[in-house]
């Protein structure tokens, strides 16, 4: 979380010590609409490309490649893993959403921590909620 403050240890921008990776070639994250109410928009914090930021809001965040967060949501102080789907009306807080989850409209994650753990979500000690696709009963991992 460190990454999306203003100066970092770590400075991704830093030309003189690149960082070496692989990276898939997808299309620039997108922030649509700009109505009252409904905009796309993210502050202080990293989008990557395939990400579409669909009239929500988003602080503090990390987003990793091909996140989707639709309308009304908020994420906040949270990191998103790849492929995630964020549904209309959501509101996430201090979190960390594994790879691939889809989370359905009106989820609530982050507010109340006794409820989040009766969904079977984990609670760090310092109140960071971890959430995977087989606690929501998506199974992405099916041995064929």
């Amino acid at each position: 979380m460190e990454l999306v403050s203003i100066e970092p240890q770590l400075d991704l921008y830093d030309q003189q010590w690149p960082i070496l990776t692989h990276q898939p070639q997808l299309a620039p994250a997108k922030f649509v609409f700009n109505d009252d109410g409904r905009r796309g928009e993210a502050h202080d914090s990293m989008v990557s490309g395939g990400c579409v930021i669909s009239g929500a809001r988003v602080n503090r965040s990390m987003l990793f490649s091909n996140v989707k967060v639709h309308s009304f949501a908020l994420v906040t102080d949270s990191v998103l893993l790849p492929g995630v789907k964020v549904g209309r009306h959501c509101c996430i807080q201090k979190a960390i959403i594994d790879r691939g989850c889809h989370l359905p409209e009106n989820t609530v994650i982050g507010e109340d921590h006794a409820q989040d753990k009766a969904r079977g979500f984990r609670v760090t000690d310092n109140g960071v909620v971890l959430v995977t696709p087989d606690m929501l009963g998506q199974n992405l991992h099916s041995i064929r």
